[in-house]
């Protein structure tokens, strides 16, 4: 048996200044309105108004040694030292919310044949189905791809509308495809750390049509967890300035057109071992790398992870968003301006 916990019900359930009197800490807050602030019981800290508290938005947020944020989950998970799913598990005891219990064996296979009056046949030796293996580093290495997509329309609506410039769209070989697998996708180009491309990636433009059609397409037997997207770019760049690491290939696009060049993506939320050695052998342990992933339960769950393995060889710290649902490439000009300073 194994214990389900609905992250979105503890978050609605619990608030933050019900954590902070189980922790023992609310008598050290102060309130203004909706918002409580005081010293920051992650880091100890001694500054009064240093960590705030939106009693509104059910968030935190550490402007000092912490910097950063989040929800309760994140509060618990970095004060207990544990897992987001643990800090969930943390909260239904302490405030006695349901759980359920499922079961892990597997169903009955439903298309099991009818029993029937026939004299069972003799029984010979099965083969077992070899299970289809996940996207996992043990894959192996993709492979360079023998060819390059051409006639991409670099001027299609969709890029412009992202606001993405001439430079930028020519630096990474964007654009609008006509013709074969990717066929009505915005392709982009995905090399490895030494500069070959491995691979085409597809976003559809907009909205998709339907929920058959994904918004990313990646070709059959890519192994995303191998590769870290423009991380042949970034290590090119002085190591003065950090290392951004985000989800979206549009993410770093968008920070790279604003001047933050050194910037890579993990292609979704999950830094994986290859990815994790790759980002290693580009950093020394002088270097800072600022982890900036989407501000939804994905993205803080990945954040915390990949935080927990860098930090083991360079400074890291996370930029996280005021409003859920944020993302890197919804950024102003003007925002990402004041992250270079």
């Amino acid at each position: 048996m194994t214990t389900f916990v609905d992250f979105k019900a503890v978050k609605a359930a619990v608030t933050m200044l019900q954590v902070l009197e189980h922790y023992g800490f609310a008598e050290s807050f102060k309130r203004t309105g909706n918002s409580l602030s005081g010293p920051c019981p992650l880091h100890n800290g001694q500054n009064r108004t240093q960590f705030r508290v939106s009693l509104e938005k059910n968030c935190w947020n550490c402007f000092g040694t912490c910097n950063g944020g989040g929800n309760i989950l994140d509060f618990v998970a970095r004060k207990e030292g544990c897992t987001l799913r643990e800090a969930a598990l943390k909260l239904c005891d302490w405030f006695q919310l349901p759980t359920q219990e499922k079961s892990q064996r597997p169903e009955k296979d439903v298309s099991e044949s009818p029993k029937t009056d026939a004299p069972p046949k003799a029984e010979r030796p099965t083969k077992t189905a070899k299970p289809k293996r996940p996207d996992t580093d043990e894959d192996g290495p993709n492979k360079p791809l023998g060819f390059e997509l051409q006639h991409l329309d670099a001027e299609h609506p969709y890029l412009l509308e992202r606001g993405l410039s001439a430079e930028t769209i020519a630096e990474f070989s964007i654009g609008h495809c006509s013709k074969g697998s990717m066929t009505g996708r915005i392709v982009v180009p995905i090399h490895n750390a030494d500069g070959q491309l491995v691979a085409y990636a597809g976003r559809w433009p907009g909205a998709p049509p339907d929920e058959d059609t994904p918004k990313y397409k990646l070709p059959p037997g890519f192994r995303k967890a191998q590769e870290v997207f423009n991380l042949h770019r970034a290590m090119r760049e002085p190591h003065d300035t950090p290392l951004y690491i985000v989800e979206g290939f549009f993410d770093a696009i968008w920070l790279w057109q604003h001047g933050i060049r050194r910037v890579v993506a993990l292609m979704g939320s999950t830094l994986s071992p290859v990815q994790a050695a790759l980002i290693q052998r580009i950093v020394t342990p002088d270097d800072r790398i600022v982890v900036m992933f989407d501000e939804d339960d994905a993205g803080r769950a990945g954040r915390e992870k990949a935080v927990h393995r860098l930090s083991l060889h360079c400074f890291v710290r996370t930029h996280q968003f005021a409003q859920e649902g944020q993302q890197p490439d919804a950024l102003t000009g003007e925002q990402i301006a004041t992250l270079l300073t």
